[in-house]
């Protein structure tokens, strides 16, 4: 499918992107560093009800991984401009108002005003809603809609270097992430306070029972990831704090906490949805077997947001499967803290639509079943409740 107009990512697809106008976010200063703020005591903690008879759901996703980051980039594929904005591994959310930016910027080459947008997830609606605010008719053509594709059925939590490309690719990928996660973050921090809480902060516990530090980026039998976050762009992500011991409940021997940004993804997926079809925009139910189907479409210019889909849609072998799956507790809305206990032993989110249970399993890397596993989610559900069991009462 190589043709003479492509435009790699790598290459002038960036600068055009800092040209666009993101509603004034366009600058891309990084703050000061802030002093070390004193100790906040740790508030009592309410317990977690870990128990199997309150898991009210279990989903299971397929992030798609590129070794070398994202494909954004343009192509002419049958007598259609299409423009690839998929493989963000597990950045997709955190990574999607910049991401999208920067396919935009390929998009306005063509000089269309009227495109087709396909995929309905994190990345097909960021991307829509984007050119919609540049004054571009949108239809999104996708199989499913939010809640029913596969990026709704991910954690929600802000990790724009998640699995995004692997250490061989960093420095090249470098400047482009930071692009993007600064664009982000800077949208994020206007969707704080709205009703429904799309997006908003809260704390959470890092434990284990050896010193921090020299902790690997990733987890076994997986590649090495960059350390983006701490390296280029540490002002993205409030700093963490190590707790003395006995200033905290928790039955370790090192605790650190940091805030952390989280999507209830519900509520924001809605609020994207609402945004998207106040703009004039409209969703058909489609699906592509193959590239051809593009030239089937009646827009010029579209712009590819299938995720790991694009595996079987563009027969693109540089896609590979991360599965994750979650269990689902009922909420607790006094629960405001999560925990992340040692390499995936036990981590789990305070998502307002219910207490996000991670059941990772080594093996994950290049799995691409998508079948649940019942026996993973209750065994991290139970490990989660001897955590709970071993904590000293508030």
């Amino acid at each position: 499918m190589a043709d003479t107009s492509r435009r790699r990512f790598l290459g002038a697809a960036l600068a055009g992107a800092a040209a666009l106008p993101l509603g004034g976010f366009a600058r891309e200063v990084a703050p000061a560093e802030a002093p070390a703020p004193p100790l906040r005591p740790v508030p009592p903690l309410a317990p977690i009800d870990a128990a199997p008879d309150r898991i009210i759901a279990m989903n299971v996703c397929t992030r798609p991984f590129r070794d070398a980051g994202p494909r954004i980039e343009r192509e002419r594929i049958r007598r259609r401009e299409v423009v690839h904005n998929y493989g963000h591994g597990g950045s997709g959310w955190s990574l999607s108002w910049g991401s999208a930016a920067t396919a935009l910027a390929l998009v306005q080459e063509t000089g269309a005003d009227r495109i087709a947008v396909v995929g309905c997830g994190a990345i097909g609606l960021t991307t829509a809603i984007l050119a919609q605010r540049a004054g571009l008719a949108v239809t999104i053509y996708a199989k499913e809609r939010p809640p029913y594709v596969r990026s709704s059925y991910a954690t929600g939590v802000w990790s724009p270097e998640s699995r995004i490309c692997t250490a061989a690719y960093g420095a090249a990928f470098a400047p482009h992430w930071v692009r993007m996660a600064r664009s982000s973050h800077r949208w994020f921090q206007t969707l704080l306070g709205l009703p429904g809480h799309p997006v908003e902060y809260r704390d959470i516990y890092q434990l284990s029972d050896d010193p921090f530090g020299g902790e690997r980026h990733g987890e076994p039998g997986e590649p090495d990831y960059p350390s983006f976050t701490r390296t280029l762009a540490p002002e993205l992500s409030p700093r963490s704090v190590d707790l003395p011991a006995g200033s905290h409940p928790f039955p370790v021997a090192h605790a650190r906490r940091s805030p952390l940004m989280m999507f209830n993804i519900g509520a924001y997926a809605r609020l994207l949805l609402e945004d998207f079809h106040r703009g004039g925009g409209t969703i058909v139910e489609a699906e592509l077997a193959g590239p051809e189907d593009f030239a089937n479409l009646p827009e010029r210019t579209i712009v590819n947001c299938t995720g790991y889909g694009a595996r079987a849609l563009l027969g693109d072998d540089s896609l590979r499967p991360v599965r994750g799956q979650t269990a689902k507790l009922i909420p607790q809305p006094e629960v405001d803290y999560g925990i992340r206990y040692g390499d995936g032993n036990v981590a789990v989110y305070p998502r307002r639509d219910g207490l996000l249970v991670q059941a990772g399993a080594e093996g994950d890397f290049g799995n691409d079943a998508e079948n649940l596993d019942p026996a993973e989610s209750l065994a991290a559900v139970e490990r989660l409740a001897g955590l709970m069991r071993a904590m000293r009462p508030a």
